[in-house]
């Protein structure tokens, strides 16, 4: 009974912590989907959320148990312009029409050009932030709801933390609300036009560089959400972006590169596996049963676990 009780814990602490890095994960595909860019800065960014969303907390004297949520999607806007900023100044020039016909189009110089986005922002955190570990303290990091007992002998009680039952509804929110935007309405066509084909977009009157900079925006913008939410009850500091960004591409690659719902559930999936292997691994190895995992599927569905060859967004 004890076995059981450990591991349906562990299953919904999977579950919880999953959905997070699957919002994440959304983010990053989002931008891999719809521009075909790497971002080694996405990590970058979900530490600038995190940041964000602690002063706004503080800043707005917000509370409650909303309170963590609402700073952690104020802490979007900030990023959103950012990332408008590097998309406009910086990788306009290496996306897009601009590098179609070049060799590797673009991908040699987006590369390096996001690992120094990543490298400036770590460190710029560093001087003007500090090196102190945050975190946005509220009493629901600590408290839980309790479920059980489920047995006649007291046995199987469950316990789901607060702040990270709010921050699972949130992330679900959050995607679906994006999978709706970008299949559903007109803008986000807009976008997977753009992708597809930017020449012939271009024909049909669209702005493809503005599509690909709304893209990058919002990619960054979904992954900074994720990075507020966690700030609710992960200590954190300016190159924990490294910590999570392994997560994102692992989680994207095993979801299925080029679809949105796809790089959520490959998130879910390594939160579980993560949790799980727990019950019988030490900490150290737990996120190499991550990588076996991701190795597998590479081997043998390398579109993804929820891919497809052809698909994008």
């Amino acid at each position: 009974m004890i076995a059981l009780e450990n591991f349906l814990q562990s299953l919904i602490a999977g579950v919880l912590i999953g959905s997070l890095y699957g919002l994440m994960c959304v983010g990053l595909g989002l931008i891999f989907g719809l521009m075909r860019v790497i971002n080694f800065a996405q990590g970058e960014f979900f530490m600038l959320g995190m940041y964000g969303a602690f002063y706004l907390f503080g800043w707005m004297g917000l509370s409650g148990i909303m309170g963590p949520l609402l700073a952690a999607v104020l802490s979007a806007g900030f990023s959103f312009a950012m990332g408008w900023g590097v998309h406009r100044f910086l990788l306009s020039n290496s996306t897009g029409r601009a590098v179609a016909g070049t060799e590797g189009d673009g991908h040699y110089q987006q590369l390096i050009l996001t690992l120094g986005v990543s490298l400036v922002l770590a460190n710029g955190a560093l001087l003007v932030f500090g090196n102190l570990p945050l975190s946005i303290r509220t009493p629901y990091a600590s408290q839980a709801w309790e479920l059980g007992p489920l047995a006649d002998d007291g046995m199987l009680m469950f316990f789901f933390n607060q702040a990270r039952v709010m921050a699972l509804v949130a992330a679900v929110v959050v995607t679906m609300a994006t999978y709706l935007f970008i299949s559903r309405s007109r803008l986000g066509k807009t976008l997977r036009a753009a992708a597809d084909n930017p020449d012939a977009a271009t024909y049909m009157g669209i702005d493809v560089e503005r599509a690909h900079r709304i893209s990058f925006s919002l990619g960054v913008a979904i992954t900074a959400i994720a990075g507020g939410l966690v700030a609710s009850y992960y200590p954190f500091q300016p190159y924990i972006g490294l910590e999570f960004v392994v997560i994102m591409y692992a989680g994207v690659v095993l979801g299925g590169l080029g679809s949105i719902m796809g790089p959520f559930w490959g998130g879910l999936i390594i939160g579980l596996v993560q949790q799980l292997s727990a019950l019988f691994l030490p900490m150290q190895l737990q996120n190499g049963t991550i990588f076996v995992l991701f190795l597998l599927v590479i081997l043998f569905r390398p579109q993804g676990l929820f891919g497809k060859n052809v698909e994008r967004v």
